[in-house]
């Protein structure tokens, strides 16, 4: 059963058309990759289902229900949760306060707070509850943006590059912590750069190029497919 189908998504800013037609259904409990050249409109994408950007036409339903128009803090309580590309926090909040905060959609307070430091505990912050995110490495601060998304209890989380900038060993974790949720049941959406990674990860892949889906299918179909070598692998794939 899909829980997140996007069908027939065009995204125009002026005369820029940032996404053209494109469309694709995510099961419940699947793990979804989405790669494509920068520029290609992946991030639009994750904006056009989030709320933040709703699509110039087309539909985005949720559970079988249209989600356009719908703005995000009502999202995030239905179970829809996206990241972002470059690392969003209050710098001036401890990390058990920027979890909190998150927490709060669903919980009361003192709830909250407990759960947020759990939350913590299971992405393999613990101990860090009363740093500032900008004492934390890179690595951290990854983990701490999933901390985020899972604080809400999310049924699909829209992970926008999550491994940017780590080390494979840096990955680790967060692949681990990914993992995880999905086992226990989360959707996974991910753009994803880091080809090993999402490799690991996704079950099924969307390939996006110049705001338009050129192909779609398996990992192992994906990297040998001729149009998706030209577009995004290119040289690099033979190296």
């Amino acid at each position: 059963m899909a829980l997140l189908e996007v069908e027939k998504v065009t995204k125009r800013f002026g005369g820029l058309v940032a996404l053209n037609d494109v469309s694709f259904s995510v099961a419940q409990g699947e793990i979804l990759g989405i790669i494509g050249p920068n520029g290609a409109g992946k991030t639009t994408l994750f904006s056009a289902i989030s709320g933040f950007a709703p699509p110039s036409s087309g539909d985005v339903r949720f559970d079988g229900t249209s989600i356009v128009g719908v703005l995000p803090d009502r999202l995030v309580r239905r179970g829809l949760i996206r990241s972002f590309q470059i690392v969003q926090t209050f710098a001036d909040m401890t990390t058990l306060d920027v979890v909190t905060t998150a927490a709060l959609t669903r919980r009361p307070i003192r709830e909250a707070i407990d759960y947020a430091a759990h939350v913590l505990g299971r992405v393999g912050l613990a101990g860090k509850e009363h740093l500032t995110p900008l004492t934390l490495s890179l690595q951290d601060k990854k983990l701490l943006e999933l901390a985020k998304c899972l604080a809400t209890d999310p049924r699909c989380i829209l992970l926008d590059e999550v491994m940017a900038g780590l080390t494979m060993a840096e990955t680790d974790k967060p692949i681990a912590v990914v993992r995880e949720l999905n086992r226990q049941g989360v959707t996974i959406v991910m753009v994803e750069h880091v080809m090993p990674v999402i490799m690991q990860l996704a079950t099924r892949m969307v390939v996006i190029n110049f705001g338009e889906k050129i192909a779609e299918g398996s990992p192992a179909d994906i990297v040998k497919d001729q149009h998706v070598i030209d577009a995004y692998f290119g040289e690099h794939l033979d190296a």
